[in-house]
C-alpha cells in the first residue's frame, strides 16, 4: 500500500453518530416547503434523502423541490433544525473516532473532516463536540466549490496540506457518495464504514476498496 499522508474523513454516520438526525431534519425541511407530511411524496422524498446521504444538502433540495427559492427555504429549516438538534446535545462522536483521528495525526497523517452541511453547522458541530482544534482542517462544499459526489472536498484538502500525490490520500465514508468522491478523487484507500447511512453492498457496488466496522478500525489499516 502506498504510505497514506492524509486522511480525509466524513462527519456525520462516518466520525459522529447521526442517530437519524438527518432525516429527521429533512421531515422539517419538507414542512417548510409544503410537502404533504406522509403519503408516497413524502416517503419518496425520504428515500431520495437516504439514497443520497453525504452529499451537499442545497444540492439534494434543488433535485427533490425544483426551485432555487424552496431549495434555499428548505435548506435554512433544515440547518436550524439540525443545529437545534446539535445544541440539545443529540449528536455523539463514533466510538473511538478521537482516538483514530488523535493516531493518525501523531504518525504525522494530516487530518481534514468533511461534510455536506454549512460552515455554520459544521463549526457548531466540531464545537458541541469539542472538536475545534482535533483534525488539521474541516471543510464543507462551500470551501472547495462542490460537495460529495465530486472529489472538490478531497482534493482541496490535499491542496491546503501541501499532499504530493493523490495515491497518498485515505478516504473514510458512510456513503456512496463519500465512495464516488474518493474514487474520483484517485485516492489509493477508499474505505467504507458501517456505522451510518448505506450498508456493505451499496458501499462495495459504489468501488470501496476496503469496508471498516468503524472509523476506529482506520489506523490499523493505514499506520504501517
Amino acid at each position: 500500500m502506498t504510505t497514506i499522508r492524509l486522511a480525509v474523513l466524513d462527519m456525520a454516520g462516518t466520525t459522529v453518530a447521526d442517530d437519524g438526525l438527518v432525516v429527521r431534519a429533512f421531515d422539517e425541511a419538507a414542512t417548510a416547503v409544503g410537502l404533504p407530511g406522509s403519503g408516497p411524496e413524502r416517503d419518496d422524498a425520504r428515500r431520495y434523502v437516504l439514497d443520497t446521504m453525504g452529499q451537499s444538502k442545497i444540492v439534494v433540495f434543488r433535485a427533490l423541490f425544483g426551485s432555487d427559492e424552496r431549495a434555499r427555504v428548505a435548506n435554512e429549516a433544515f440547518e436550524r433544525a439540525y443545529e437545534r438538534f446539535v445544541d440539545a446535545g443529540d449528536v455523539t462522536a463514533i466510538p473511538g473516532a478521537e482516538k483514530a483521528i488523535t493516531l493518525l495525526r501523531e504518525a504525522n497523517i494530516a487530518v481534514a473532516l468533511t461534510t455536506g452541511f454549512s460552515r455554520s453547522t459544521q463549526d457548531r458541530l466540531l464545537a458541541a463536540l469539542g472538536w475545534t482544534d482535533l483534525a488539521d482542517l474541516a471543510l464543507t462544499p462551500a470551501d472547495a466549490g462542490r460537495g460529495r459526489p465530486y472529489p472538490d472536498m478531497i482534493l482541496t484538502a490535499l491542496l491546503r496540506t501541501g499532499t504530493d500525490d493523490v495515491r497518498e490520500v485515505a478516504v473514510v465514508g458512510d456513503t456512496a457518495g463519500d465512495v464516488l468522491s474518493g474514487r474520483r478523487a484517485g485516492a489509493s484507500v477508499v474505505a467504507g464504514t458501517l456505522t451510518g447511512a448505506h450498508d456493505e453492498a451499496t458501499l462495495r457496488d459504489a468501488g470501496a476498496t476496503h469496508i471498516l466496522g468503524s472509523i476506529a478500525d482506520l489506523p490499523a489499516l493505514i499506520l504501517t
